[in-house]
């Protein structure tokens, strides 16, 4: 049997992607009860970050320990990775020894290459193409709040970068119109465009994108890696500002979600995250729901014949 890894929204079919939220509900209910719910102990997950990270270490760090696993943190600093080990030899011998591994890198070959020589999971932490697991917390987001997404209109406002690509993905794995706004330039990958077909339109004016929105989403306009470039960023994407006013334009029952952390007063103004229409701390705690979620249905599969 292969192993299996969550490297893209693409890796699962489309009710598999359901199941696993609807799965991230049924973990964060018995969490809020205060049921002991163990299914992974004595599983470890190797977590390496390439990348800072708040969210996603501590979702993926807490979310092994309360399903009675262990998690490992390694930055480059602490691997020989850091230090020029091949990518391959290095999945070789981590695999030996862990149950799973969170990889948080930069090229996304890093994650293909290491899931190519594993004998365990892999799970895509953010690479520069890709965020999937936002992805899971966003959707868990919605359907806790409004149900089904599918048929609705989604837009995303600014860069087309690793969020937004995911946020491709998902239109396609669960089914819904996608309108990216962004300027000229920072289009999202034309790879991406081209899988989800008609399902995805890109256009400037961020009014337009979110006229009748069910969802709307941003992320910062210099995202890690880009910090040369964030002066020149700044003014090109001031008008694409998500703010009260623009969110007047979508639907009335319109969500607001940011992946965090936000600027505010740059793609958010400095009021948004507090108005109603926000549920972005909803979405940033569901990380670690959808992600114990994923973590079960990776890791504990392995174990059932022993």
């Amino acid at each position: 049997m292969s192993v299996r890894h969550f490297l893209s929204m693409m890796d699962y079919t489309p009710d598999e992607l359901v199941g696993l939220i609807r799965r991230g509900i049924e973990l964060k209910d018995l969490r809020n009860r205060g049921v002991l719910f163990e299914p992974l102990k004595n599983r470890v997950l190797g977590m390496i970050f390439e990348k800072a990270s708040t969210r996603t270490r501590l979702s993926f760090e807490a979310g092994m320990i309360q399903l009675g696993g262990q998690a490992i943190f390694l930055s480059p600093r602490d691997t020989q990775l850091g230090r020029g080990e091949p990518i391959g030899d290095a999945a070789i011998v981590m695999s030996s020894m862990l149950d799973a591994v969170m990889i948080r890198t930069f090229a996304h070959s890093n994650l293909t290459e290491f899931a190519a020589k594993s004998k365990v999971p892999v799970i895509n932490g953010l690479s520069d193409d890709l965020h999937p697991c936002q992805l899971l917390a966003d959707m868990q987001t919605f359907l806790e709040h409004r149900g089904s997404i599918a048929g609705k209109t989604v837009a995303w406002i600014g860069d087309g970068n690793n969020m937004c690509n995911s946020y491709i993905e998902a239109a396609i794995q669960f089914d819904f119109q996608l309108k990216v706004a962004c300027p000229a330039g920072y289009e999202p990958d034309a790879r991406f465009l081209a899988q989800a077909g008609d399902r995805v339109q890109v256009v400037r004016d961020p009014r337009e994108a979110v006229a009748g929105a069910h969802l709307v989403s941003t992320d910062v306009w210099a995202s890690m890696g880009q910090e040369d470039e964030a002066e020149q960023r700044m003014a090109l994407f001031r008008p694409y500002q998500v703010t009260p006013a623009l969110l007047d334009n979508a639907a009335s029952d319109v969500l607001f979600m940011h992946c965090l952390p936000a600027h505010r007063g740059e793609e958010i103004s400095v009021d948004l995250l507090d108005d109603p229409r926000s549920v972005a701390w909803d979405q940033a705690e569901n990380r670690l729901h959808a992600q114990k979620a994923l973590l079960e249905m990776l890791v504990e599969p392995a174990y059932h014949h022993a």
